[in-house]
């Protein structure tokens, strides 16, 4: 393994060069992988692993949305394309990605299915870190393991596609075969990640229902959607405080940030951006840290979980997101957004 040192605190990465594909394929030669739900990781996974010459089966409701999507990429029924728990019976192992309310309702179904030595496979500790609200509490006799993508289900597709890959964290809960940090090794390099970092199932559910409801995406769009107002407030025209607010972001400054980090970004623009952003910087940390710290202890007490699963399960949960999205869509800023898109110059119309 790779070591890394961050202040003191040494952590170790797997490469694809110190376990390369060919190794992943020898672990994995006896090894049908039954991928349960084909919404948001479950095609991408699927696709990579089908790619990279790994025996994949597809486990969907049958007719559904979801099982024409499948077919539609290839999947053959009866070969390659079953009914969720005739998957999870021919499979030894059980990738589970539908989403976590339906985690919890297809449990029982799944259940059964699982022979000692599988190895059941999440790509997110939700169901087992809070498997009292959940009720996903796997038998003794099978590996409970975890590859988690940094990055959506579209990025982990993509990223394989061009080459790249997408980093993944990886945990063992439970080691029955004895094999099982050795299978989760193998499957992470499988699904396409570039490297994969260590963590257990408790530590990747509360980085990762922080990080999508803080920066990655609520604090983002809550700044964003601040900043915006305040410069419409103020006489800026709706394209200008967008461009100030989202595109000059997103288009330019973070993707300097991605490739130098945020110090080099600092140090190659203007000295007035520079001294105001060092200036501004911890007046904002101060201002959300308390936040912060609500939304972790939120998410270790089970209350973000609690208002999750209850809002899934809603018989009208799919109308009411569409009405959130469609408000966020129509707002002011998005609708400036989809213009400023459309004159980037890689849409423009040439002769």
């Amino acid at each position: 393994m790779a070591k890394m040192s961050f202040s003191g605190v040494e952590e170790e990465v797997v490469t694809r060069e110190e376990f390369p594909l060919e190794k992943a394929r020898q672990v994995l030669k006896d090894e049908t992988i039954a991928v349960l739900g084909y919404g948001v990781q479950g095609p991408a996974q699927a696709l990579n692993m089908r790619d990279n010459g790994f025996r994949v089966i597809v486990g969907v409701n049958e007719g559904g949305r979801s099982w024409q999507k499948a077919l539609q990429d290839g999947w053959k029924p009866g070969e390659t394309l079953f009914p969720m728990a005739d998957a999870a019976r021919r499979g030894t192992v059980i990738q589970y990605l539908v989403s976590d309310a339906a985690q919890k309702m297809t449990w029982p179904e799944i259940k059964p299915c699982l022979n000692p030595g599988d190895a059941l496979y999440f790509s997110h500790g939700f169901s087992i870190v809070y498997k009292d609200q959940t009720g996903v509490i796997p038998p003794d006799y099978v590996d409970v393991i975890m590859v988690a993508p940094k990055g959506s289900g579209t990025s982990v597709r993509a990223n394989f596609l061009n080459g790249s890959g997408i980093n993944s964290s990886f945990a063992v809960e439970q080691d029955y075969t004895g094999r099982a940090r050795e299978r989760t090794l193998a499957l992470g390099i499988a699904i396409g990640s570039g490297y994969l970092f260590e963590t257990t199932f408790k530590h990747e559910v509360y980085s990762d229902l922080v990080g999508e409801r803080g920066v990655l995406m609520g604090a983002l769009a809550g700044i964003m959607e601040a900043q915006y107002n305040v410069l419409r407030q103020h006489g800026h025209t709706p394209s200008e405080a967008f461009n100030e607010t989202v595109e000059e972001l997103t288009q330019s400054l973070i993707r300097l940030v991605a490739q130098n980090g945020m110090d080099w970004m600092y140090a190659n623009c203007s000295t007035t951006a520079q001294r105001g952003a060092l200036d501004w910087l911890p007046r904002f940390r101060e201002a959300v840290k308390p936040v912060f710290d609500e939304l972790y202890k939120s998410v270790v007490s089970g209350e973000e979980t609690r208002i999750v699963l209850e809002a899934n399960s809603a018989p009208d949960y799919r109308e009411k997101l569409e009405e959130e999205l469609r408000q966020m869509r129509e707002s002011e800023m998005w609708q400036a957004g989809a213009k400023v898109r459309s004159l980037r110059p890689e849409n423009w119309k040439r002769d």
